[in-house]
């Protein structure tokens, strides 16, 4: 308790630059923890819609009825759902039309379904970057924060005839914490970026996958209509 105590009189007492650096940091390990929960849930959504949709796509139903179930549920499809969405209404798009064949059938089907894989993805990947971001340059504003503090309590000695390490001892502390406040601001979010952007790989390699699988059933059925 005596150390809490200490630390925080310690930043109450620090210099205004460093308390500006402290709340810098505050506000970025504030915003990275938001961030955090909030990429993690969106994530796990995206896993669980695309395993409900693909259990559903693969368990033999009807593709014009998935179709018209998921187009006309009226609020917004993402996910493997959005790109089958995508890829199907624009291959009956251009069925409709008279003298378009079966390659630029599944070429007009598949360039739909990689926008919208790509939509998707860019989606899940918002706010990454400021993770990243708070990863690499905390440390380098703690850093600021620490060479600021030590500036300020050795130019206090700069009248005093005998210096003594009790005399830094305090202004040296108080500029160290900002060193450990940015470790403690990249730390989570180095580690969440890592984390995420493996999932994220993962999610858009599951939605690539998909491309290539519908896009197969596409080519059978726009041959099928050649014949």
């Amino acid at each position: 308790m005596n150390s809490e105590l200490n630390v925080l009189a310690l930043i109450l007492g620090a210099s205004l630059p460093v308390k500006l650096v402290l709340g810098i940091l505050i506000g970025f390990s504030i915003a990275s923890w938001f961030i955090i929960f909030r990429k993690k849930a969106l994530l796990d959504r995206a896993n669980a819609s695309a395993d409900e949709f693909e259990e559903r796509f693969w368990s033999g139903a009807d593709l014009a009825g998935l179709f018209k179930e998921i187009s006309g549920a009226g609020e917004r499809v993402s996910g493997s759902g959005a790109i089958f969405e995508a890829g199907f209404r624009e291959f009956a798009r251009l069925r409709q039309r008279r003298g378009v064949d079966s390659r630029a059938l599944l070429e007009g089907a598949q360039r739909a379904m990689r926008v919208a894989s790509t939509r998707e993805v860019d989606r899940l990947e918002h706010s990454l970057e400021f993770l990243a971001n708070v990863g690499s340059i905390s440390p380098y504003v703690g850093l600021f924060g620490t060479v600021w503090g030590i500036m300020i309590a050795f130019q206090g000695l700069a009248n005093v005839k005998e210096a003594t390490i009790a005399m830094v001892a305090p202004g040296i502390s108080e500029a160290l914490i900002a060193t450990a406040m940015g470790l403690f601001a990249a730390i989570p979010a180095v580690w969440a970026y890592n984390r995420y952007s493996t999932k994220l790989e993962r999610i858009s390699l599951r939605y690539d996958t998909f491309v290539e699988e519908f896009s197969s059933i596409l080519a059978r059925q726009a041959h099928v209509d050649d014949a």
